[in-house]
């Protein structure tokens, strides 16, 4: 190898890691929130008690649509960060940005706890800090020129 490939050894595997892992997490996103849109009553029947599918049912359009931008903006700014294009942090950022106009609803608005207990806060609060995460990676990948 020659020393200019020492000094400028391209991209860390690093950021392919985080990368993929993103893109896999906010795919998994995706998954999830087709698969609740596309519930039939028997799927929710199978899953959920009464007031669990009343809620469900009850979720304005409004909240049902900042869940599909967060998740559709994560995959694309997902993809983007492994092109290593710096439009994955304000698309990272918007993504976020829907993130909590949904759990407005879920947290504020409504009292998912009261319906579904503890556990969506710890799948809400995983979700934040992997968004909130992914922006300071992105931050910090852009000014370490990983992106352009």
């Amino acid at each position: 190898m020659s020393d200019e490939q020492y000094a400028n050894p391209g991209t860390p595997m690093t950021h392919w890691l985080v990368g993929g892992a993103a893109l896999i997490w906010n795919l998994f996103g995706l998954m999830i929130y087709v698969m609740t849109v596309s519930a039939t009553p028997e799927d929710l029947a199978a899953q959920y008690n009464a007031a669990e599918i009343a809620f469900i049912e009850a979720v304005p359009v409004w909240a049902t649509s900042a869940n599909a931008i967060a998740v559709t903006l994560g995959v694309i700014a997902s993809v983007l960060l492994i092109l290593r294009k710096s439009l994955a942090l304000p698309l990272f950022v918007a993504s976020l940005a829907a993130l909590l106009v949904q759990d407005l609803h879920a947290f504020v608005l409504e009292d998912v706890v009261a319906v579904f207990g503890m556990v969506p806060v710890y799948i809400q609060g995983t979700v934040l800090i992997v968004a909130i995460a992914l922006i300071f990676y992105s931050r910090w990948a852009k000014k370490r020129g990983l992106l352009h």
